[in-house]
């Protein structure tokens, strides 16, 4: 295939109880409808908030098992639980084995490759990454394995979670741990893409759309699809926008647009939470 269309949405955070958030998705979805990427990938939180109401990700799988094209789809924090930092309190609602078995059975698998185009896609769950379940180590033995093989091709990573605000350096504070990759798995995951020509990493989570380049590679923060947080919730890093982010890659080089769908509105948490 001499070009391959994959769009990325993230963060849909879907439950039957949220309405308005199941809009938001049926405006993707017939924005998808439209476009026929070749591939869509949920970069994860697909459900509302799974840990404490299981039957989020039951329903979020419904409503994507119902695009038009072929999905594949990483965990979030919200459809998982959290993976502790070197600082800051404990997650209140941990990654566990038995969230992640779940996660398997009702969405599939947490994590893939595969290639197109003349490159090699990869992604990973950032959910396992420094809680020292066997999952984490499990991962990291595969990432082994298949970053072998990737032959000199282009690598595009998708993450739930990005790897760093602005440098691989940047200090782990308590206030924005949660945000990235913690440490020191980060640096594990940093230096074995090292050996590869990794040229995007896309993610999610941040609820902002950010792009930015960092020594060769795009690092491409996907927008949420269902909401926004407030400026008093969360401090401004890029674009506070619902959307979603359409890719073409082609042999050697790929292209980023980003999209709102028509009739996708930019819902505010603060609303959510008062209902």
């Amino acid at each position: 295939m001499p070009e391959f269309r994959l769009t990325q949405i993230s963060d849909t955070h879907l439950a039957r109880r949220l309405t308005t958030l199941t809009e938001n998705f049926h405006r993707v979805s017939e924005h998808i409808e439209a476009t026929r990427p070749d591939l869509v990938v949920n970069t994860g939180d697909l459900a509302f908030d799974a840990p404490t109401h299981p039957d989020d990700l039951e329903f979020a799988r419904t409503l994507h098992a119902a695009l038009p094209v072929p999905c594949r789809h990483l965990p979030g924090n919200h459809d998982i639980g959290d993976n502790p930092t070197a600082v800051g309190p404990v997650p209140t609602h941990p990654t566990t084995e038995q969230r992640l078995k779940t996660f398997r059975s009702v969405i599939g698998e947490d994590r893939w490759r595969f290639e197109e185009a003349g490159w090699c896609f990869i992604g990973l769950n950032s959910l396992v990454m420094n809680t020292g379940l066997d999952s984490e180590a499990e991962q990291f033995d595969w990432l082994a394995s298949r970053l072998a093989h990737v032959n000199g091709k282009p690598v595009a990573l998708f993450v739930h979670k990005p790897l760093f605000l602005n440098t691989p350096g940047d200090p782990e504070l308590a206030e924005s741990a949660i945000r990235y990759v913690p440490e020191p798995a980060r640096r594990r995951l940093i230096d074995m893409l090292g050996k590869v020509d990794l040229r995007l990493v896309a993610s999610g989570h941040v609820h902002q759309r950010r792009d930015f380049t960092f020594r060769r590679v795009r690092h491409v923060w996907a927008p949420s699809a269902g909401f926004v947080i407030s400026d008093a919730q969360q401090e401004l890093i890029g674009i506070k926008q619902t959307g979603l982010v359409e890719y073409r890659f082609a042999p050697d080089s790929f292209e980023v647009r980003y999209v709102t769908a028509k009739g996708q509105v930019d819902i505010d948490l603060d609303s959510l939470l008062k209902r």
